[in-house]
């Protein structure tokens, strides 16, 4: 009876919990679209911002179109050493000194404050190697901060698959590079794209990083790599900081909280795939 009254207490405090955060963030959510969403239009979406202060008039186009091409630089740069850092770990070196080393580092790298992180690049590549405040410079900082984000995600997918497929490859003679590239990356690739996707998100919502190396305050984010760009999360602090307009300042608000839930709803969905994946 005692033991039955414990699990009911410790589930309905599991549940007071869920209902917790759920609640925070659907007021968030409520919250933003009650001060913000009357202002999203197509105009809003489409134009650049104007007005003086700058802002108080027009759009958030090219933030949008700067913050895009930052996360897309930032994992175009961190996808290859992220996905082959993961397979040493999880394929190669299971065993020894060295994967301790790395796992070591790749986790103080995630402890790393962003500002740091932004602070490096704004020494080496804004000022000695010369781009100067830059979307080079932007997504290069970025994908130093996601980096172990891929990592670990990656390694934990390709770990998620069995070990059955790698010890029967073994028993067959077939090679390890063939058993990774025919069962295990097939057999993780969700996982994997989920870790991506999740890895884009946390770069879309950075603001510390690309202050000191990326952003301005207004700039057309063509996408030239040695250009400054506007994006969501800078524009957003410029609003907030400077009581510009609140109104637009919440408006870009929504459209950031809104493309950060669309990346993780689909990373959330790509997890849940690769947990079918793995359970056939």
């Amino acid at each position: 009876m005692k033991r039955t009254l414990m699990d009911r207490l410790q589930m309905a405090c599991f549940w007071v919990s869920g209902l917790f955060i759920l609640l925070v963030l659907l007021s968030i959510i409520g919250y933003l679209i009650w001060r913000g969403g009357p202002f999203i239009n197509s105009e809003f979406i489409m134009s650049s911002p104007s007005g003086f202060p700058l802002g108080t008039e027009g759009g958030i186009f090219p933030a949008i179109k700067g913050t895009l091409w930052l996360i897309l630089l930032a994992l175009i740069m961190s996808i290859i050493p992220g996905l082959l850092t993961a397979i040493y770990l999880s394929e190669y070196g299971r065993q020894g000194q060295l994967p301790v080393i790395i796992n070591l580092l790749v986790q103080s790298m995630a402890g790393v404050p962003s500002i740091i992180t932004g602070l490096f690049v704004y020494a080496l590549g804004v000022v000695t190697l010369g781009w100067g405040i830059s979307l080079l410079a932007g997504g290069l900082a970025l994908a130093i901060m996601v980096f172990p984000v891929i990592v670990i995600s990656s390694r934990d997918a390709l770990l998620a698959v069995d070990d059955n497929y790698r010890l029967v490859a073994n028993s067959l003679g077939v090679s390890r590079s063939y058993t990774l590239f025919r069962v295990i990356l097939p057999r993780a690739a969700a996982g994997i794209l989920a870790g991506w996707l999740l890895a884009l998100g946390y770069a879309a919502g950075a603001t510390a990083p690309i202050m000191v190396t990326a952003a301005a305050i207004i700039a057309s984010s063509s996408g030239a790599l040695l250009e400054p760009v506007m994006a969501l999360p800078y524009h957003l602090y410029i609003l907030f900081n400077e009581h510009i307009s609140m109104n637009h300042a919440y408006a870009t608000a929504l459209v950031l909280l809104g493309l950060l839930l669309f990346i993780n709803v689909l990373a959330l969905s790509l997890q849940s795939l690769q947990e079918r994946i793995n359970s056939h």
